[in-house]
């Protein structure tokens, strides 16, 4: 079972992350957001930071699917995710070993080719 302080230190140990100040978390490299909480919007009510509900970088529509598809204990989407290569992954449900994962994807994805390669060395 993994939690938010789970996600901040694997994304802290990745080069070049910023943790953009929030009510729960978001990381950046390269100004490019990786993985943060989930805001929820239910519909007349006030959005809520959801720091049990990590928001991943994905890649594409096909990727996003297949976790959809494949795992939905872990992963969801909203309507407002639609089109977006995003999942919403439910931390409570997920071992450290594959949030390490997921959280390094993401930020593969997202870093820049001169900053990715800092992770290699």
């Amino acid at each position: 079972m993994a939690d938010a302080d789970d996600v901040r230190r694997l994304a802290l140990s990745l080069p070049h992350v910023v943790e953009i100040d929030s009510d729960g978390f978001d990381f950046r490299v390269g100004d490019k957001g990786f993985v943060w909480s989930y805001p929820e919007r239910l519909p007349g009510r006030p959005r809520v930071i959801r720091t049990d509900v990590a928001v991943l970088y994905v890649g594409d529509e096909a990727e996003k699917q297949a976790l959809l598809l494949g795992e939905p204990d872990l992963f969801f989407t909203t309507p407002a995710y639609d089109g977006l290569p995003l999942v919403m992954l439910r931390l409570a449900r997920v071992d450290v070993e594959r949030l390490t994962e997921l959280v390094t994807d993401a930020w593969h994805m997202r870093a820049p080719t001169d900053l990715a390669a800092d992770l290699e060395r």
